[in-house]
């Protein structure tokens, strides 16, 4: 019986990683972009939705300004260029996107730049950007390529802001359990082209975003920090985050300065809906994590798995996260396995630092996990898999955690205490103990996270 669980344990792994690989190819930002743009002859069109009929935005530019950035800045910018005849360009594009993906890309000048935590590449790949985009002129188009990662991509900060200064912010609420629309909602009134501030830049010319998620619930104003987009969002707001996650005597005080300045209104807001110029803005939503969910709930139902779907946009703390998931797989187990079943979900966890371990949060999310499923007797022949769509988790070079039953055994085998270790939030050490980091190398694109957990009737 244990050589036999071993077997199949071994191949639920496979199958999770190709499941998992379903996912990320539902997200490839190439077909993406081919999906949205159309190159007539004397035209472009630009679908405005992959839904509701094909709507489209026809549009006779003489001349078009074409600015990608985010991890699939490369992608896009490739089949941007294959679609879009050389002579429409605005001489060269610019593509700004992570180390780990920079490419040459033919008619475009290419950048890279640091991510989670912004550099000087990435303010002076961002003076570029503005510059490129105020460049144009009335009738002209400015075609925005964005993902995921974009927004410590591409820091500008605002007078008074130095980068140390927007780097020491953005840490302090990477560490804090701030979400993504939380963290971005800071971002926006820290800089000049995020918060709709890049569409304002564009103008007179008109402006279309071709966006690929990386926000769940596709919140376009989230994405990228929503610089073509309108913000509702105030400095308010921003202080009352950063005083939710006690950090407004942390951050740096240039930052209070400003904040304090744009409540008192002595500052311009981030541009709202009533902008005039934003009505020749518009965007097209080409991918999400809800498209990728989708692609592997269908995968796994081709693989004859029972599919179940633990959530569609879970978030919160990853060990909270990994304790929900682990009481939904015991319930499912309760009522009768007589079949493999696939329990899938979508989403972004967080994880607020305690320890100075190393790890992300879906090498955290799978360690908690592996406890859990130990704490409630969970039976041993079933394998999860955490993982971040683009391929890095944290400040690691893994994309997340590949668990399975035996995961608490190798590790105490190594002599290491698993609760420590998720106490420290040293994830990384764990699993790299047990050969349980998911490895995928960059996958030039980004979607946030995907749950893939599989469960056979052996037990």
């Amino acid at each position: 019986m244990f050589e036999l669980n071993n077997v199949i344990t071994c191949e639920l792994r496979d199958q999770a990683c190709l499941i998992f690989e379903t996912g990320i190819a539902a997200a490839d930002p190439q077909q993406s972009v081919k999906n949205i743009l159309i190159s007539g002859d004397y035209h472009l069109e630009i679908l405005l939705s992959l839904t509701s009929g094909n709507p489209s935005r026809l549009g006779h530019w003489p001349l078009i300004h074409v600015l990608a950035f985010g991890k699939a800045a490369c992608s896009m910018a490739k089949v941007a260029r294959e679609i879009i005849p050389a002579e429409w360009f605005a001489g060269r594009g610019i593509a700004v996107t992570n180390y780990e993906n920079v490419v040459p890309v033919e008619g475009f000048d290419v950048y890279g730049a640091g991510h989670p935590l912004p550099d000087s590449a990435g303010l002076q790949a961002a003076q570029l950007i503005a510059d490129k985009a105020a460049s144009a002129g009335r009738g002209e188009l400015v075609l925005t390529l964005i993902s995921g990662g974009a927004s410590a991509l591409l820091p500008a900060p605002m007078d008074g802001i130095t980068l140390e200064d927007k780097i020491q912010t953005t840490d302090l609420l990477l560490a804090s359990g701030a979400n993504i629309n939380q963290i971005n909602c800071v971002r926006k009134h820290l800089s000049n082209l995020k918060g709709g501030r890049l569409a304002k830049l564009a103008a007179p010319a008109d402006l279309h975003a071709i966006i690929l998620s990386d926000v769940i619930g596709d919140e376009v104003s989230a994405i990228a920090s929503g610089p073509t987009v309108p913000d509702e969002t105030t400095y308010t707001d921003a202080i009352k985050i950063l005083q939710h996650f006690k950090l407004w005597d942390a951050v740096p005080a240039s930052v209070r300065s400003l904040f304090s300045a744009g409540q008192a209104g002595e500052l311009p807001e981030t541009p709202k809906a009533s902008e005039k110029f934003f009505s020749n803005t518009f965007y097209t939503l080409c991918g999400s994590n809800r498209i990728s969910l989708n692609a592997i709930i269908k995968d796994a139902q081709a693989r004859s798995f029972q599919s179940q779907v633990f959530n569609t946009h879970f978030s919160g703390e990853a060990r909270k996260v990994a304790a929900q998931l682990a009481i939904y797989a015991q319930q499912c187990w309760l009522t009768g396995v007589n079949s493999p079943i696939a329990i899938l979900g979508g989403g972004e966890s967080t994880v607020t630092l305690t320890g100075k371990g190393k790890g992300g949060r879906n090498q955290e999310l799978a360690l908690a996990f592996a406890l859990e499923a130990e704490k409630l007797e969970i039976p041993k022949c079933w394998v999860l898999l955490s993982g971040g769509t683009d391929g890095r988790d944290g400040p690691t070079t893994a994309a997340g955690g590949l668990i399975d039953g035996n995961t608490l055994t190798r590790i105490r085998a190594q002599g290491l205490n698993p609760e420590a270790l998720l106490h420290a939030n040293d994830s990384y050490t764990a699993l790299k103990s047990a050969n349980d980091l998911l490895e995928t190398g960059a996958t030039g694109t980004n979607v946030a996270d995907l749950l893939i957990l599989l469960m056979h009737p052996l037990a």
